[in-house]
Protein backbone atom coordinates (compact mmCIF):
# COMPACT_ATOMS: atom_id res chain seq x y z
CA UNK A 1 0.00 0.00 0.00
CA UNK A 2 1.04 3.69 -1.24
CA UNK A 3 1.51 6.32 1.80
CA UNK A 4 -1.10 8.22 2.68
CA UNK A 5 -1.80 11.62 4.39
CA UNK A 6 -2.68 10.94 7.44
CA UNK A 7 -6.41 13.09 8.01
CA UNK A 8 -5.84 15.59 11.26
CA UNK A 9 -7.20 14.44 14.44
CA UNK A 10 -6.84 15.74 18.19
CA UNK A 11 -6.80 13.64 21.56
CA UNK A 12 -7.11 14.47 25.01
CA UNK A 13 -7.91 11.91 27.32
CA UNK A 14 -7.09 13.37 31.13
CA UNK A 15 -8.07 10.35 33.48
CA UNK A 16 -6.24 9.25 35.73
CA UNK A 17 -4.93 5.76 35.65
CA UNK A 18 -3.86 2.98 38.61
CA UNK A 19 -3.90 -0.25 36.83
CA UNK A 20 -2.92 -3.69 38.82
CA UNK A 21 -3.31 -6.32 41.23
CA UNK A 22 -4.38 -4.32 44.55
CA UNK A 23 -4.61 -1.12 43.26
CA UNK A 24 -7.92 -1.18 44.83
CA UNK A 25 -6.48 -0.60 48.24
CA UNK A 26 -5.02 2.47 47.54
CA UNK A 27 -8.26 4.08 47.06
CA UNK A 28 -8.11 5.82 50.56
CA UNK A 29 -4.95 7.21 49.21
CA UNK A 30 -6.39 8.70 46.04
CA UNK A 31 -9.58 10.12 48.29
CA UNK A 32 -7.16 11.67 50.46
CA UNK A 33 -4.96 13.00 47.90
CA UNK A 34 -8.01 14.47 45.94
CA UNK A 35 -8.60 16.73 48.91
CA UNK A 36 -11.83 14.94 50.20
CA UNK A 37 -12.56 13.84 53.94
CA UNK A 38 -16.03 12.05 52.88
CA UNK A 39 -16.77 10.09 50.02
CA UNK A 40 -20.06 8.85 48.54
CA UNK A 41 -20.00 5.74 47.15
CA UNK A 42 -22.27 4.22 44.51
CA UNK A 43 -22.46 0.31 44.32
CA UNK A 44 -23.86 -2.36 42.76
CA UNK A 45 -26.47 -3.54 45.43
CA UNK A 46 -24.69 -6.64 47.96
CA UNK A 47 -21.59 -6.33 45.95
CA UNK A 48 -19.37 -6.46 49.21
CA UNK A 49 -20.78 -9.40 50.42
CA UNK A 50 -20.39 -11.24 47.65
CA UNK A 51 -16.91 -9.68 46.27
CA UNK A 52 -14.51 -9.82 49.17
CA UNK A 53 -11.90 -7.60 47.20
CA UNK A 54 -14.69 -4.79 46.90
CA UNK A 55 -15.51 -5.28 50.81
CA UNK A 56 -11.84 -4.72 51.67
CA UNK A 57 -11.21 -1.58 49.33
CA UNK A 58 -14.36 -0.19 50.85
CA UNK A 59 -13.59 -0.58 54.37
CA UNK A 60 -10.20 0.33 54.04
CA UNK A 61 -12.24 4.31 53.15
CA UNK A 62 -13.65 3.78 56.90
CA UNK A 63 -10.36 2.81 58.38
CA UNK A 64 -8.78 5.47 56.92
CA UNK A 65 -10.97 8.16 58.83
CA UNK A 66 -13.09 9.24 55.55
CA UNK A 67 -16.98 10.09 56.09
CA UNK A 68 -18.81 7.59 54.01
CA UNK A 69 -22.01 7.07 52.65
CA UNK A 70 -23.54 4.40 50.65
CA UNK A 71 -25.93 4.66 47.82
CA UNK A 72 -26.55 0.95 46.40
CA UNK A 73 -27.81 0.98 43.11
CA UNK A 74 -30.85 -1.92 42.06
CA UNK A 75 -29.75 -4.77 39.63
CA UNK A 76 -30.04 -4.72 36.07
CA UNK A 77 -28.98 -2.09 33.43
CA UNK A 78 -29.21 1.45 34.66
CA UNK A 79 -32.47 3.54 34.85
CA UNK A 80 -33.66 7.29 35.54
CA UNK A 81 -34.71 5.94 38.93
CA UNK A 82 -31.30 4.62 39.54
CA UNK A 83 -29.23 8.00 38.62
CA UNK A 84 -32.30 10.50 40.64
CA UNK A 85 -32.08 8.17 44.03
CA UNK A 86 -27.62 8.78 43.32
CA UNK A 87 -28.16 12.09 43.03
CA UNK A 88 -30.34 12.57 45.34
CA UNK A 89 -27.65 11.48 47.69
CA UNK A 90 -25.01 13.03 46.39
CA UNK A 91 -26.93 16.39 47.12
CA UNK A 92 -28.15 15.42 50.74
CA UNK A 93 -24.75 13.86 51.45
CA UNK A 94 -22.37 17.14 50.09
CA UNK A 95 -19.66 14.43 49.91
CA UNK A 96 -16.37 15.56 48.69
CA UNK A 97 -15.99 13.09 46.06
CA UNK A 98 -18.00 10.48 44.44
CA UNK A 99 -16.65 6.66 44.33
CA UNK A 100 -18.31 4.14 41.58
CA UNK A 101 -17.46 0.69 42.57
CA UNK A 102 -19.26 -1.63 40.25
CA UNK A 103 -19.66 -2.81 36.07
CA UNK A 104 -20.66 -0.52 33.59
CA UNK A 105 -24.48 0.20 34.89
CA UNK A 106 -23.18 1.67 38.22
CA UNK A 107 -20.46 3.65 36.77
CA UNK A 108 -22.44 5.58 34.14
CA UNK A 109 -25.16 5.57 37.31
CA UNK A 110 -22.81 7.52 39.22
CA UNK A 111 -21.41 9.70 36.07
CA UNK A 112 -25.24 10.73 35.42
CA UNK A 113 -25.85 11.50 39.14
CA UNK A 114 -23.51 13.72 39.49
CA UNK A 115 -24.46 15.65 36.48
CA UNK A 116 -28.06 15.84 37.88
CA UNK A 117 -26.97 16.74 41.37
CA UNK A 118 -24.55 19.35 40.13
CA UNK A 119 -27.62 20.52 37.46
CA UNK A 120 -30.53 20.24 40.24
CA UNK A 121 -32.65 18.23 37.80
CA UNK A 122 -33.72 14.46 37.29
CA UNK A 123 -32.39 12.41 34.80
CA UNK A 124 -35.73 12.80 32.51
CA UNK A 125 -35.49 16.70 33.15
CA UNK A 126 -32.02 17.26 31.83
CA UNK A 127 -32.60 15.14 29.08
CA UNK A 128 -35.64 17.05 28.62
CA UNK A 129 -33.52 20.48 28.76
CA UNK A 130 -31.16 19.68 26.30
CA UNK A 131 -28.42 21.41 28.26
CA UNK A 132 -24.42 21.14 27.32
CA UNK A 133 -22.52 19.25 30.01
CA UNK A 134 -20.44 22.04 32.47
CA UNK A 135 -17.68 20.90 34.31
CA UNK A 136 -17.78 18.91 37.16
CA UNK A 137 -17.83 19.98 40.17
CA UNK A 138 -17.09 17.00 42.73
CA UNK A 139 -14.66 14.47 41.61
CA UNK A 140 -15.56 11.11 40.58
CA UNK A 141 -13.54 7.89 41.22
CA UNK A 142 -14.47 4.64 38.82
CA UNK A 143 -13.17 1.67 39.87
CA UNK A 144 -14.59 -1.63 37.52
CA UNK A 145 -15.29 -4.62 38.88
CA UNK A 146 -15.84 -6.33 35.07
CA UNK A 147 -14.03 -6.21 32.60
CA UNK A 148 -16.20 -4.87 29.32
CA UNK A 149 -17.42 -1.27 29.18
CA UNK A 150 -14.32 0.82 29.45
CA UNK A 151 -16.61 3.27 31.76
CA UNK A 152 -13.89 4.23 33.78
CA UNK A 153 -12.58 5.90 31.31
CA UNK A 154 -15.14 7.24 28.97
CA UNK A 155 -17.25 10.35 28.78
CA UNK A 156 -20.39 8.43 27.92
CA UNK A 157 -23.51 7.18 29.92
CA UNK A 158 -26.15 5.04 28.77
CA UNK A 159 -29.54 5.24 31.08
CA UNK A 160 -32.75 3.98 29.89
CA UNK A 161 -35.36 6.87 30.15
CA UNK A 162 -38.59 5.45 32.67
CA UNK A 163 -40.82 7.34 30.93
CA UNK A 164 -40.59 5.79 27.44
CA UNK A 165 -38.43 2.17 28.07
CA UNK A 166 -35.60 4.18 25.19
CA UNK A 167 -31.59 3.69 26.18
CA UNK A 168 -30.51 7.29 26.09
CA UNK A 169 -26.96 8.34 25.68
CA UNK A 170 -25.32 11.16 27.28
CA UNK A 171 -21.59 12.43 26.31
CA UNK A 172 -19.36 14.79 27.58
CA UNK A 173 -15.51 14.96 28.28
CA UNK A 174 -17.07 16.64 31.13
CA UNK A 175 -18.45 13.68 32.32
CA UNK A 176 -15.28 11.74 32.98
CA UNK A 177 -14.06 10.31 35.71
CA UNK A 178 -10.89 11.57 37.24
CA UNK A 179 -9.55 8.57 38.87
CA UNK A 180 -9.70 4.93 37.45
CA UNK A 181 -8.20 2.35 39.59
CA UNK A 182 -8.63 -0.90 37.64
CA UNK A 183 -7.28 -3.62 39.89
CA UNK A 184 -7.73 -7.05 38.08
CA UNK A 185 -8.42 -8.93 41.26
CA UNK A 186 -12.27 -7.15 41.33
CA UNK A 187 -13.14 -9.22 38.49
CA UNK A 188 -12.21 -12.64 39.80
CA UNK A 189 -15.78 -13.46 40.99
CA UNK A 190 -17.89 -12.44 38.24
CA UNK A 191 -19.07 -15.68 36.54
CA UNK A 192 -18.98 -17.22 33.49
CA UNK A 193 -22.09 -15.48 31.11
CA UNK A 194 -21.35 -12.05 32.66
CA UNK A 195 -17.49 -12.68 31.91
CA UNK A 196 -18.56 -13.15 27.91
CA UNK A 197 -20.65 -10.68 28.07
CA UNK A 198 -18.53 -7.92 29.23
CA UNK A 199 -15.23 -8.98 27.24
CA UNK A 200 -17.32 -9.18 24.11
CA UNK A 201 -18.24 -5.89 24.62
CA UNK A 202 -14.63 -4.89 24.88
CA UNK A 203 -13.63 -6.46 21.94
CA UNK A 204 -16.46 -4.76 20.12
CA UNK A 205 -15.37 -1.02 20.65
CA UNK A 206 -12.04 -2.24 19.80
CA UNK A 207 -12.91 -3.41 16.68
CA UNK A 208 -15.72 -0.80 16.32
CA UNK A 209 -12.75 1.83 16.57
CA UNK A 210 -10.84 0.45 13.99
CA UNK A 211 -13.75 0.78 11.57
CA UNK A 212 -15.64 3.78 12.41
CA UNK A 213 -15.57 7.02 10.18
CA UNK A 214 -13.75 8.89 12.90
CA UNK A 215 -10.89 6.48 13.37
CA UNK A 216 -7.19 7.86 14.34
CA UNK A 217 -3.90 6.28 14.36
CA UNK A 218 -3.69 6.54 18.05
CA UNK A 219 -6.82 4.88 18.91
CA UNK A 220 -5.98 2.26 16.18
CA UNK A 221 -3.01 1.66 18.29
CA UNK A 222 -4.52 1.29 21.35
CA UNK A 223 -7.67 -0.85 19.77
CA UNK A 224 -5.11 -3.42 18.05
CA UNK A 225 -3.36 -4.22 21.96
CA UNK A 226 -6.76 -4.60 23.30
CA UNK A 227 -8.27 -7.03 20.72
CA UNK A 228 -4.95 -8.74 21.18
CA UNK A 229 -4.89 -9.04 25.07
CA UNK A 230 -8.78 -9.91 25.12
CA UNK A 231 -8.43 -12.15 21.54
CA UNK A 232 -5.99 -14.30 23.52
CA UNK A 233 -7.58 -14.16 27.34
CA UNK A 234 -11.34 -14.14 26.86
CA UNK A 235 -12.06 -17.68 26.53
CA UNK A 236 -9.60 -18.59 29.27
CA UNK A 237 -11.03 -15.98 31.83
CA UNK A 238 -14.77 -17.46 30.55
CA UNK A 239 -13.72 -21.66 31.76
CA UNK A 240 -11.69 -20.26 34.64
CA UNK A 241 -12.89 -17.36 36.44
CA UNK A 242 -9.45 -17.78 39.04
CA UNK A 243 -7.16 -17.39 36.16
CA UNK A 244 -5.29 -14.36 37.42
CA UNK A 245 -3.40 -13.87 34.33
CA UNK A 246 -6.14 -14.27 32.34
CA UNK A 247 -8.37 -11.65 34.44
CA UNK A 248 -5.49 -9.21 34.24
CA UNK A 249 -5.39 -9.33 30.44
CA UNK A 250 -9.12 -8.62 30.21
CA UNK A 251 -8.91 -6.13 32.68
CA UNK A 252 -6.27 -3.82 30.43
CA UNK A 253 -8.33 -5.06 27.36
CA UNK A 254 -11.14 -2.99 28.61
CA UNK A 255 -9.21 -0.38 29.66
CA UNK A 256 -7.66 0.16 26.44
CA UNK A 257 -11.08 -0.32 24.41
CA UNK A 258 -12.53 2.36 26.93
CA UNK A 259 -9.94 4.54 25.30
CA UNK A 260 -10.66 3.20 21.64
CA UNK A 261 -13.92 4.42 22.09
CA UNK A 262 -12.99 7.91 23.16
CA UNK A 263 -10.70 8.62 20.57
CA UNK A 264 -12.45 7.19 18.17
CA UNK A 265 -16.08 5.77 18.50
CA UNK A 266 -18.30 2.74 18.09
CA UNK A 267 -20.24 2.26 15.44
CA UNK A 268 -23.77 0.53 14.37
CA UNK A 269 -23.36 -3.11 16.30
CA UNK A 270 -24.03 -0.34 18.93
CA UNK A 271 -26.97 1.00 17.93
CA UNK A 272 -28.36 -2.21 17.00
CA UNK A 273 -27.40 -3.46 20.00
CA UNK A 274 -28.91 -0.88 21.80
CA UNK A 275 -32.09 -1.07 19.85
CA UNK A 276 -32.16 -4.97 21.31
CA UNK A 277 -31.24 -3.44 24.78
CA UNK A 278 -34.47 -1.17 25.08
CA UNK A 279 -36.88 -3.60 23.95
CA UNK A 280 -35.83 -6.68 26.00
CA UNK A 281 -34.05 -5.15 28.79
CA UNK A 282 -31.09 -8.01 28.51
CA UNK A 283 -27.36 -6.87 29.29
CA UNK A 284 -25.68 -4.08 27.04
CA UNK A 285 -22.71 -6.78 26.52
CA UNK A 286 -25.09 -9.69 25.50
CA UNK A 287 -26.84 -7.57 22.68
CA UNK A 288 -23.33 -6.50 21.46
CA UNK A 289 -22.59 -9.73 20.83
CA UNK A 290 -25.58 -10.90 19.33
CA UNK A 291 -24.91 -8.64 16.37
CA UNK A 292 -21.19 -7.94 16.13
CA UNK A 293 -20.80 -10.54 13.52
CA UNK A 294 -23.42 -9.41 11.36
CA UNK A 295 -22.87 -5.88 11.35
CA UNK A 296 -19.25 -6.69 10.36
CA UNK A 297 -20.03 -8.94 7.76
CA UNK A 298 -21.32 -5.71 6.21
CA UNK A 299 -18.51 -3.43 7.07
CA UNK A 300 -15.62 -4.96 5.83
CA UNK A 301 -16.54 -4.21 2.40
CA UNK A 302 -15.47 -0.66 3.17
CA UNK A 303 -13.09 -0.97 5.13
CA UNK A 304 -11.16 -4.70 4.69
CA UNK A 305 -7.69 -3.71 5.44
CA UNK A 306 -8.39 -2.40 8.93
CA UNK A 307 -10.09 -5.50 9.14
CA UNK A 308 -7.45 -7.50 8.63
CA UNK A 309 -5.53 -6.02 11.26
CA UNK A 310 -8.29 -7.06 13.50
CA UNK A 311 -7.88 -10.43 12.22
CA UNK A 312 -4.37 -10.59 12.65
CA UNK A 313 -4.48 -9.41 16.09
CA UNK A 314 -7.17 -12.06 17.03
CA UNK A 315 -4.61 -14.88 15.50
CA UNK A 316 -6.39 -15.78 12.89
CA UNK A 317 -4.62 -17.82 10.25
CA UNK A 318 -3.37 -16.04 7.16
CA UNK A 319 -5.75 -17.42 4.37
CA UNK A 320 -4.70 -14.74 1.64
CA UNK A 321 -8.22 -13.59 0.88
CA UNK A 322 -7.44 -10.11 2.53
CA UNK A 323 -11.43 -9.20 2.60
CA UNK A 324 -12.11 -8.52 6.03
CA UNK A 325 -13.75 -12.25 6.38
CA UNK A 326 -10.95 -13.45 8.33
CA UNK A 327 -11.73 -10.90 11.41
CA UNK A 328 -15.74 -12.04 11.10
CA UNK A 329 -15.19 -15.44 11.05
CA UNK A 330 -12.91 -15.06 13.93
CA UNK A 331 -15.26 -13.40 15.84
CA UNK A 332 -17.58 -15.99 14.89
CA UNK A 333 -15.38 -18.61 16.29
CA UNK A 334 -14.69 -16.68 19.48
CA UNK A 335 -18.91 -16.65 19.90
CA UNK A 336 -18.65 -20.28 19.90
CA UNK A 337 -16.04 -20.87 22.57
CA UNK A 338 -17.85 -18.76 25.08
CA UNK A 339 -21.46 -20.89 24.48
CA UNK A 340 -22.73 -17.18 23.52
CA UNK A 341 -26.54 -17.35 22.81
CA UNK A 342 -28.27 -16.18 19.26
CA UNK A 343 -31.07 -13.50 18.64
CA UNK A 344 -33.42 -16.36 18.30
CA UNK A 345 -33.28 -16.86 22.32
CA UNK A 346 -34.89 -13.81 22.82
CA UNK A 347 -38.72 -12.53 21.91
CA UNK A 348 -37.84 -10.34 18.93
CA UNK A 349 -38.15 -11.75 15.99
CA UNK A 350 -41.75 -10.05 15.65
CA UNK A 351 -40.34 -6.66 16.22
CA UNK A 352 -37.70 -6.08 13.33
CA UNK A 353 -39.54 -2.81 12.34
CA UNK A 354 -39.42 -1.40 15.37
CA UNK A 355 -35.87 -2.58 15.86
CA UNK A 356 -34.96 -1.36 12.99
CA UNK A 357 -36.42 2.21 13.24
CA UNK A 358 -34.68 2.04 17.10
CA UNK A 359 -31.25 1.28 15.49
CA UNK A 360 -31.26 4.00 12.74
CA UNK A 361 -32.18 6.55 14.79
CA UNK A 362 -28.92 5.86 17.43
CA UNK A 363 -25.81 8.30 16.90
CA UNK A 364 -23.73 5.36 16.84
CA UNK A 365 -24.37 4.02 13.55
CA UNK A 366 -23.51 7.38 12.34
CA UNK A 367 -20.07 6.82 13.00
CA UNK A 368 -19.77 3.54 10.92
CA UNK A 369 -17.10 3.91 7.33
CA UNK A 370 -20.54 4.14 5.38
CA UNK A 371 -24.14 5.24 5.85
CA UNK A 372 -26.81 2.32 6.15
CA UNK A 373 -29.98 2.07 5.11
CA UNK A 374 -32.82 0.33 6.76
CA UNK A 375 -32.73 -2.71 4.37
CA UNK A 376 -29.20 -3.51 5.81
CA UNK A 377 -30.21 -2.77 9.42
CA UNK A 378 -33.34 -5.39 8.59
CA UNK A 379 -30.55 -7.84 6.86
CA UNK A 380 -28.15 -7.73 9.88
CA UNK A 381 -30.91 -8.43 12.38
CA UNK A 382 -32.41 -10.89 9.82
CA UNK A 383 -28.56 -12.43 9.69
CA UNK A 384 -28.71 -13.28 13.44
CA UNK A 385 -32.24 -14.68 13.50
CA UNK A 386 -30.84 -16.77 11.46
CA UNK A 387 -27.93 -18.43 13.73
CA UNK A 388 -29.47 -21.04 15.38
CA UNK A 389 -26.63 -22.11 17.31
CA UNK A 390 -22.92 -20.98 17.64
Amino acid sequence: MRPQIIAPFGNHLPVRIRFGDGVAMELPEVVIGAGASSALVVVDEGLAQVNPAVGEALAALTAAGIEVVHSQKGAGEPRGADVDRAADAVRQTGAGIIVAVGGGSVIDTAKAARLCAQQDLTFAAFLDSEREIPPAEIPLIAMPTTAGTGSEVSGGAVVSDDRSGTKAGIASPNLRAEYALVDPVLTHSVPPAATAFSGIDAIAQAIAGMVARTRTPIGDAIALEAIRLAGRSLVAAYRDGSDAAARSEMACASLLAGLTMNISDCAAEHSLAQAIGTRTGAPHGLTVGLVLAETLERERQFVPEQLERVADALGAPVDGSADGGRAVRAVRELLCELDFPVLGSLAVRSDLDDLTRHAMADFFITQSPRPWSEAEVRTAFEGALAQVGR
